[in-house]
């Protein structure tokens, strides 16, 4: 068997996106044993987390995840690792895999980085934040979407802000889901990806689904089921322009947007900054589920974890012993 890689949502098929959101749903409801698989499917393997970027709820996620799937870890942070005396990366990845099981990480950067660390079949890689793309917030949206409404299908979303990684996975997840609408408006000069939007409305031909962006706020349909924003200031990343803010403000996510959606939910990947990206009264307020969106990480995470187990050899009793030591 080969490891199983999640480095773009692009790399599932619909039947492995699929899965992974029911399972992650199924892991939220607490319905462990849904599908059948153990309960405890990284029993005597590890993973390393390593995070080159800030993390909060996806760096608690996978270490939880993998702690509660009956693995262990091996955190690394920015710090760390023989990459800061000139290590190449190629050589980093190659000692990985040869001690690890699965290895999640955030390094902000180009994704191609952790394509060379998948070159190769003995360890799980998954992108836990790219520049390009965060898959794995992408699957915590959509199995938020699924545990609040039981279906994905038909949604219509408004997502506000900049076309950051975020928009990506939302772009390449949602549009794969029959009859969905994905709304986005986004700051001139700050859209999705060209790349991303040219898949991402491939997905949308194929599935009957739509996927539209606009740069500006004017004639807004309504009747949306959820509104989504991000930080304004993604992690990792700057501005190119020193007067951006100017562009994002008319993008702010305030209770206006509920006059034509009265019954939309409101979603945010956090952290949030109230009084910018969205007001205090829309992410505290009757309309948010943005926390339990946030705990929901830990569910997609773990679902994302006993798929990636699934593809690896089951470990001797030996070799787990030391593992273990």
């Amino acid at each position: 068997m080969s490891a199983r890689h999640l480095i773009s949502l692009d790399d599932l098929t619909d039947a492995e996106l699929y899965a992974l959101v029911e399972r992650g749903a199924a892991f939220a409801a607490g319905r462990t044993e849904a599908g059948g698989p153990q309960a405890r499917p990284l029993d005597g393997r590890i993973t390393g987390v390593y995070f080159r970027a800030t993390s909060t709820r996806t760096r608690t996620a996978f270490s939880v995840g993998a702690l509660r799937l009956g693995g262990q870890i091996i955190s690394y942070g920015a710090g760390d690792l023989q990459l800061n005396t000139g290590e190449t990366s190629e050589d980093t990845g190659r000692v990985f895999s040869r001690m690890l099981d699965v290895l999640v990480a955030r390094t902000a950067g180009e994704t191609a980085e952790l394509r060379g660390w998948a070159a190769q079949h003995r360890m799980s890689v998954v992108n836990a934040m790219s520049a390009q793309e965060h898959p794995t917030q992408g699957l915590t949206d959509l199995t938020t979407f699924l545990g609040r409404f039981g279906r994905i299908e038909g949604l219509r979303v408004l997502y506000v802000g900049e076309g950051n990684n975020t928009a990506a996975a939302l772009a390449l997840g949602l549009t794969r889901y029959r009859g969905t609408t994905l709304e986005l408006r986004t700051p001139p000069g700050y859209g999705l990806d060209p790349d991303v939007r040219r898949r991402a409305l491939a997905h949308a031909r194929a599935a009957g689904s739509v996927l539209t962006e606009h740069h500006h706020m004017a004639d807004l349909p309504g009747d949306f089921d959820a509104v989504y924003t991000t930080r304004w200031q993604t992690t990792g990343t700057s501005k190119p322009d020193a007067d951006w803010r100017e562009r994002f403000v008319p993008f702010q996510v305030t209770d206006a947007l509920w006059k034509t959606s009265p019954r939309a939910v409101f979603l945010h990947d956090l952290p949030a900054h109230r009084g910018e990206e969205v007001t205090a009264e829309v992410l505290d307020g009757p309309h948010s589920i943005a926390f339990q969106q946030a705990e929901n990480k830990a569910h997609s995470a773990m679902a994302v974890l006993e798929w990636c187990a699934a593809s690896l050899p089951v470990p001797a009793h030996g070799d787990r012993e030391f593992r273990a030591a």
